[in-house]
């Protein structure tokens, strides 16, 4: 299924606004994250799980054990943004 996925803040800055990603039926946010830290050197700095981040499923917080629905719009940010 067609996941979209949007950055923000420092994270922005290294991979862009967003991107489109397919991701499999039942797929978690945290192993959204796996995947697309697996996808590129630049994702893996990012994204790193060593970095803790937020992440927003349609423009609600949620921790990583939330599951990704088809068509979702899943965002991830640092704990803290400027204005």
């Amino acid at each position: 299924m067609n996941v979209q996925v949007r950055y923000f803040a420092s994270i922005r800055e290294v991979l862009g606004a967003g991107e489109s990603i397919e991701v499999p039926a039942g797929a978690t946010i945290g192993e959204l994250r796996d995947r697309l830290i697996a996808s590129s050197a630049a994702h893996a700095t990012a994204l790193s799980r060593e970095r803790s981040l937020r992440s927003a499923l349609n423009q609600l917080l949620c921790d990583e054990s939330e599951p990704v629905g088809a068509d979702a719009e899943v965002a991830f940010f640092p704990p803290v943004t400027g204005g």
